[in-house]
């Protein structure tokens, strides 16, 4: 009897240090969520979208719930499954971290969406028709091109979007823009270039390179492909598009893509490939009062 109790305690007391010693929820000190403005800022036909991190201070403008779903958990829009809502509704995030929590973000996020929109998911594997990047036969024609050095004075992930083009700026000088019949990448990492390149065509695409650095590319099309390509970013951005703007689609190609990427040393093999899929099971469309 005195071994058995003497167990007994002795798993208690494990179980109690382990409560003790549980990590604290990653949690943000103060966050606000309120309906984003409606449309582009007047008079500049442009709209201004992303995350913010200045020290302490999280500002996250005009993203829908779709969007922060994609931040919080790194998955790319086709692999959230969920209403339809969920993409038309923007919502603006103003939060403050704690100490050192900066790296938690994406953390503290997945939290917030839990606790204000009451997210509930799980998740699964679906099979996709994929595009993968690979280096062409003939080796890669890209030169290496490092990332600005770290700076304290904040970090910035912002897409910027209107009639003459788009750009998304990632931190570090590495951004990607379309915008006058080109497209252009500079210290970007493949995976970086394949998610970008996603938005420009109908597939996923996804990095099958092993390339570990990052690199500046250029790539331009005629004004009927830029058209193309502008017209499927909006798409994939989750915009609705009226139908005489959808029959511009009809009959285009990828084909300049292909080669541009050619050029480069890249390739775009077509592919099979599962990858994770969140599937949103109930979520509410008004957040919880902050």
């Amino acid at each position: 009897m005195g071994m058995i109790r003497s167990v007994l305690l002795g798993v208690a007391g494990s179980a109690l240090l382990f409560a003790q010693t549980a990590p604290p929820r990653a949690e943000f000190e103060v966050a606000s969520i309120k309906p984003s403005a409606a449309g582009p800022a007047v008079g500049t036909g442009q709209v201004h979208v992303g995350v913010q991190i200045d020290g302490a201070q999280v500002h996250c403008t005009y993203l829908s719930v779709r969007d922060y779903i994609r931040i919080a958990y790194q998955v790319r829009e086709y692999q959230i499954s969920g209403p339809e809502w969920l993409a038309a509704e923007r919502f603006d995030i103003h939060a403050k971290l704690p100490a050192g929590g900066r790296g938690q973000f994406r953390e503290m996020l997945q939290n917030l969406l839990a606790d204000r929109f009451q997210i509930k998911m799980h998740r699964d594997s679906k099979e996709f028709s994929v595009y993968g990047i690979v280096v062409g036969k003939g080796g890669l024609k890209l030169k290496e091109s490092p990332l600005d050095p770290e700076t304290e004075a904040g970090v910035n992930v912002t897409a910027e979007g209107g009639a003459r083009g788009t750009t998304i700026n990632f931190g570090r000088g590495a951004y990607f823009s379309l915008a006058d019949n080109k497209f252009e990448a500079r210290k970007l990492t493949m995976a970086q270039l394949a998610d970008s390149l996603g938005r420009f065509i109908e597939r996923p695409v996804v990095d099958l390179t092993e390339l570990k650095g990052t690199y500046d590319l250029t790539l331009e099309f005629t004004p009927e492909e830029y058209r193309t390509l502008l017209i499927r970013t909006a798409l994939s951005a989750g915009v609705n598009l009226p139908p005489e703007v959808m029959r511009l689609l009809e009959g285009a190609s990828d084909e300049s893509l292909f080669k541009g990427l050619q050029s480069l040393g890249l390739k775009l093999e077509s592919r099979k490939a599962p990858l994770e899929v969140l599937v949103i099971d109930s979520a509410v469309k008004t957040p919880i009062a902050n």
